[in-house]
């Protein structure tokens, strides 16, 4: 294997020494948050890892390069930069082919965290089957990634446009762990409640580390979804956040939205009818992934 990373050297220098690395995604910064939240938050979150023990390394395509690790002028050319493609396992070669700027999903960032060794990755929400699936057949790649690739994601679970109990059900048939953290039910990215039991549950960092491991040491494939509810604090109810989502899925089907440009729209109307609340949400259960893909990536680190 003689893939095309780079390493940012605090990266490079925490691998070498064993120490927690967490693996973080770019598309939040180019299509998840409009300028310059986007890069506000990217650095706030960075921080949030440092803060708990762990290096950070944001994951990015920059001129035919993986990058594990951005530099603040780099982060800051991506969080403005136009035209970035948003890429997936179906176009990490040839974004890199190309030479393109590229953010990364949560698939591809997976896949580039595989490469580098990093067995942890912070992210918002997770793809997954799109409502009206059935018929439309769209379904993320991310669930896929999950089923073969060996990262435990830490998110908030899945995005709340989807639909999440056929979500769940690929998840299942693809035999990825799903773990509730800290309690039973299954979170809905900007709710704690999705009405849907979590298929397991674990209370500690250090248990979703020993899953983890023993994944590995039993040759199981594909990594583990650690589903982990927005604080209290900052969550939007289901009760108010249902009627925001139907109305921007109402729009994306009268305007004939499509592909990868539903997931962007959706979140760029939600904004806008929540009057930013969402944003703030948003912002708040990245932070509070990264705590606890930090206390994971620490846990295994010890191991």
């Amino acid at each position: 294997m003689n893939a095309p990373l780079v390493f940012a050297p605090e990266v490079r220098a925490a691998l070498d020494a064993g120490q927690p690395v967490v693996a973080l995604e770019s598309t939040i910064i180019t299509h998840g948050m409009p300028f310059p939240q986007n890069v506000e938050t990217a650095r706030r979150v960075e921080a949030e890892i440092h803060a708990h023990g762990a290096t950070p390394a944001t994951i990015a395509v920059i001129g035919g390069q993986i990058h594990i690790g951005l530099t603040e002028a780099e982060l800051d050319d991506l969080a403005q930069a136009k035209g970035v493609m948003k890429v997936s396992r179906a176009d990490l070669a040839v974004c890199l082919a190309r030479g393109a700027y590229g953010a990364t999903t949560v698939a591809a960032t997976m896949i580039c965290a595989d490469l580098a060794g990093i067995r942890v990755f912070a992210t918002g929400g997770i793809g997954g089957v799109h409502r009206g699936a059935e018929s439309s057949f769209d379904i993320s790649a991310d669930l896929a990634e999950l089923g073969i690739t060996p990262v435990t994601v830490v998110a908030a679970g899945a995005k709340a446009i989807l639909d999440i109990p056929k979500t769940l059900e690929v998840l299942e048939t693809d035999g990825v762990p799903v773990i509730a953290y800290g309690q039973d039910e299954f979170p809905a990215f900007w709710s704690r409640s999705s009405g849907l039991k979590a298929p397991l549950r674990m209370d500690s960092a250090a248990e979703i580390a020993q899953a983890q491991i023993m994944r590995a040491r039993l040759g199981l494939s594909g990594g583990q979804l650690v589903a982990n509810p927005i604080p209290e604090e900052a969550e939007i109810p289901r009760a108010e956040i249902i009627p925001a989502i139907e109305q921007a899925l109402r729009e994306a089907a009268e305007g004939h939205v499509s592909a990868k440009e539903v997931t962007p729209f959706l979140l760029s109307r939600i904004f806008e009818i929540t009057q930013g609340r969402s944003l703030e949400a948003n912002i708040a259960l990245v932070l509070n992934n990264a705590r606890l893909a930090a206390a994971i990536a620490t846990e295994i680190a010890k191991a």
